[in-house]
């Protein structure tokens, strides 16, 4: 069984009178890319603040490679490596300089593996800092944390300001870092971003991870739509347990039906002859909206 790389156990945060998070129960085990996901101000980044050794838990706490976030913070960072959404650079210093301090900063330097990521990410390293947009200010971070031989990678909204294509070389590092078993803590407002790199996911809303679990887990609290159509037309759809939002035109039908009740609905509509049947399973963003959406519903 993989080693547990984070733990966070019934982590609160207050602020004042303010709760930021609230009782946050979690763990990312080694070769697991785990997601975090929530609107801006909904925890991610207080959540990281914490695994960092930046703040202190008010309640419960965190654990990496089996150490408190808080006391030994130092020894932690030795092992991990950490992408902001917002990165700030030296500006009097070159790129490649950044990400030569950053890797060295863990005694072992694969420079074959830098200049590779350098080609990939389509960065000039003999820029100075000050000169790059904020796109490539973010590659020059993520180079230097993908360079790395880190155990445990904590990323907080890591592909702000890049364009499709360099997301698609992210998105392939990730994947790459867990096939080397390598832990990963994404924390992303891009769900297209989390639903194809992801093996869990959390959503976190207003400071409390309302679900965890992988997409199959999660995709049963929300609705397949079917688009379908038959030879004659269909009847006493309505009464079938777990249809919603029937929409009938002639013998076109389009609605939505809970996950478990799918073959039920298929066996209905076989004796009326069915010419076209499309079921799309629901997406993370679905999921998403489910808790976003006023009252959950």
């Amino acid at each position: 069984m993989p080693d547990i790389s984070l733990e966070i156990k019934n982590l609160t945060k207050r602020f004042g009178k303010f709760t930021a998070l609230d009782k946050i129960n979690l763990t990312v085990t080694e070769g697991e890319v785990f997601g975090y996901i929530g609107p801006n101000g909904a925890g991610k980044t207080t959540t990281i603040r914490v695994l960092l050794g930046i703040l202190q838990a008010t309640e419960g706490g965190a654990k990496v490679f089996g150490l408190d976030a808080w006391k030994d913070a130092v020894e932690i960072h030795k092992r991990i490596a950490y992408v902001p959404g917002d990165v700030n650079l030296w500006p009097n210093m070159t790129g490649g300089e950044v990400i030569d301090l950053f890797v060295s900063l863990r005694g072992r330097h694969d420079k074959a593996r830098r200049e590779k990521l350098l080609k990939d990410f389509d960065l000039d390293p003999a820029k100075k800092c000050r000169a790059y947009s904020k796109g490539n200010r973010q590659k020059v971070a993520l180079i230097a944390a993908f360079a790395s031989d880190a155990d445990l990678f904590i990323l907080d909204e890591p592909t702000s300001g890049l364009d499709p294509l360099m997301e698609q070389v992210f998105q392939e590092c990730v994947l790459e870092l867990k096939r080397e078993g390598k832990g990963v803590f994404l924390s992303s407002h891009i769900l297209s971003e989390v639903e194809r790199l992801c093996d869990r996911v959390g959503i976190i809303r207003e400071g409390k991870l309302v679900e965890t679990g992988t997409l199959a887990e999660l995709r049963h609290l929300t609705r397949n739509t079917v688009h379908a159509e038959t030879a004659r037309p269909a009847d006493n759809l309505e009464s079938l347990k777990g249809i919603h939002d029937l929409h009938i035109s002639q013998n076109k039908l389009s609605f939505q039906v809970d996950g478990d009740e799918i073959g039920a609905v298929m066996a209905h509509l076989i004796p009326f002859g069915v010419k076209r049947f499309e079921s799309a399973p629901p997406t993370l963003e679905d999921l998403f909206m489910l808790h976003y959406s006023t009252g959950g519903a």
